[in-house]
């Protein structure tokens, strides 16, 4: 029974075995077909340049459309081929899946069909624009008129933004055949968003376009009436005004015309935008923006005044400046201080002089005055509260340097007029310690006055001198009474060795702290020195005979002359 099954099964292999092979040529020779069909197209496709037209800028694709579309008829072929093999076969239960997809696509034939030649017509009419607009611009010589007008960097981006426009309108109007390419494929559900979106799109684009066109206009009147304005200010002399205005510095790498000329430019883009913008009917985009450039507008002629104001300052503050310098230079301000020795730098050249520092404090005062009143007209509280502090704190900082420099002038007096009239071993000692005692009242004089603690600072200085004299009692007091003696009468014996010069020449000490007040003796002064001697013999310290060096006795030929 077996032997029978055996040779059964082979009967039937037998029976089949002409099924098997005509399956097997069927696959073979559809095999070659659908690869034939495949190459032949994909070499008609390419002769066609459809990849290069329809993505210009993907060169040198891995995969393109070309193959793509080969690929997916020699697939479909394969398909086919297959259903017929297993056909041949009678395998029903392999071949019915492969039937129902195929069918399913052969039905969606046609809508591919619909789709692509809708496609296709879409891309002719994109490509037949961009042609036409890429002509047009050529043909109208757009790219010279962009370069003549100034709105481009370089020569070659006018042709650029030629070909760009094309790009754009080509991919506008594939995107305005998209939703009926997608509508014949029943792909309902994609379809019906996106023309809604598309919809939307299309009736912004003439507002866009409105409001493009405004902002260009508006531009190129701004960009004209800025030349015309800059051109005139500079034909009537602007630079110069600024020159005798002594406002170089100010405008040093423009000038006063192109700064006229873009405020006016300015002034003139601002309601451009604003009706731009308006014609986007954006609320909430334009509705803040307006409202914004609106202020700016508003505020347009307060800040021209405060711009007028820190002009009008910074001219005054130079005149001022010179003015002030001048007159404290021709009354000897300079000469003055140089005497002193405190002006060495300024006299060797080398820095400024006193005269020239107190007028630009002046300037400087000054400027802050005009700031303050132009920040008030801007209304900026905050910076004019500020500025105020500011101001009203410098006449305590000038009252401080003051006395600070009165105090090391006069401490530095005292110290010479001493040491001048002092004699003994010990002069020296006393000498210093009066000029650290000026010296530092006059550093609590003038912390007092900058109001920097002011009750630390009084405290401080009590403190200090109590200090002082507690420890000198305390050292006498406890310390022992024959110490303190011995102590007493040392110092005692200082001061009985240190005595007064009656013959000292106190006035040259004076003459020498204090000098007089020679214009002449300003540095870069042309004023001639005034010699009293010249006009009054009895002006002469050599007739004087309150001198004390005309009644002083020389050992050998008495009095000195």
């Amino acid at each position: 029974m077996d032997n029978n099954r055996y040779w059964g099964g082979f009967d039937y292999l037998l029976a089949k075995l002409p099924d098997l092979l005509l399956a097997l040529l069927v696959l073979l020779v559809g095999w070659i077909i659908a690869k034939a069909i495949e190459k032949a197209l994909l070499k008609g496709l390419r002769k066609t340049s459809l990849d290069d037209r329809v993505f210009p800028d993907k060169a040198n694709r891995k995969y393109s459309s070309e193959k793509i579309i080969s690929k997916i008829i020699y697939y479909l072929l394969l398909v086919f081929v297959f259903i017929l093999f297993f056909n041949i076969l009678d395998l029903d239960i392999i071949a019915a899946p492969l039937v129902g997809m195929f069918s399913s696509i052969m039905a969606a034939v046609p809508s591919i069909l619909k789709a692509a030649l809708i496609l296709l017509f879409a891309w002719l009419i994109a490509i037949g624009l961009s042609l036409l607009i890429r002509k047009s611009g050529r043909t109208l010589k757009v790219h010279e008129k962009l370069s003549k007008w100034n709105l481009t960097d370089n020569k070659e981006q006018p042709a650029n933004v030629i070909d760009n426009a094309a790009k754009i309108v080509f991919y506008l109007t594939l995107l305005v055949f998209l939703p009926a390419v997608l509508g014949a494929l029943n792909l309902n559900g994609i379809a019906g968003p996106f023309t809604g979106m598309l919809e939307s799109i299309l009736a912004f684009l003439p507002k866009l376009l409105a409001a493009a066109l405004i902002l260009f206009v508006g531009w190129f009147v701004a960009k004209i009436v800025r030349d015309i304005v800059t051109n005139f200010l500079q034909a009537i002399g602007s630079e110069k005004l600024t020159a005798r205005l002594g406002l170089n510095r100010l405008f040093e790498g423009t000038s006063l015309a192109s700064v006229i000329g873009t405020v006016v430019f300015v002034l003139i883009l601002i309601p451009t935008v604003i009706a731009a913008l308006e014609r986007l009917d954006i609320e909430g985009i334009s509705g803040p923006a307006i409202a914004m450039l609106n202020d700016v507008l508003t505020m347009l002629p307060n800040i021209a005044v405060a711009i007028f104001f820190v002009l009008i300052s910074v001219w005054l503050g130079k005149w001022v400046r010179k003015f002030v310098s001048s007159l404290l230079e021709r009354i000897g301000l300079n000469s003055y201080f140089s005497g002193m020795g405190l002006n060495k730098s300024a006299a060797a050249g080398n820095g400024l002089s006193f005269s020239q520092l107190i007028g630009y404090i002046a300037e400087v005062i000054i400027v802050l005055l005009f700031v303050v009143q132009a920040l008030n007209i801007l209304g900026l509280d905050f910076l004019v509260t500020l500025a105020t502090g500011v101001i009203a704190y410098l006449p305590h900082v000038i009252a401080a340097l003051v006395i600070l420099g009165v105090g090391l002038w006069l401490g530095s007096l005292v110290k010479k007029l001493l040491s001048t009239i002092l004699q003994g071993p010990h002069y020296k000692f006393l000498a210093n310690v009066a000029q650290a005692a000026i010296i530092a009242i006059s550093i609590f004089m003038a912390l007092d006055q900058l109001g920097l603690a002011a009750s630390i600072v009084n405290a401080a200085f009590v403190l200090t001198l109590g200090a002082l004299a507690l420890a000198f009692g305390l050292s006498f007091g406890l310390g022992g009474k024959d110490f303190a003696a011995k102590y007493l009468q040392k110092l005692d014996r200082k001061i009985e060795e240190t005595t007064i010069n009656k013959d000292a020449d106190t006035k040259a000490v004076m003459k020498e702290a204090m000098p007089e007040m020679k214009p002449g003796n300003a540095p870069g002064s042309t004023d001639k020195p005034i010699n009293p001697t010249n006009s009054d013999p009895s002006m002469n310290p050599a007739n004087d005979p309150l001198n004390p060096r005309n009644n002083r006795m020389d050992e050998n030929n008495g009095p000195l002359k």
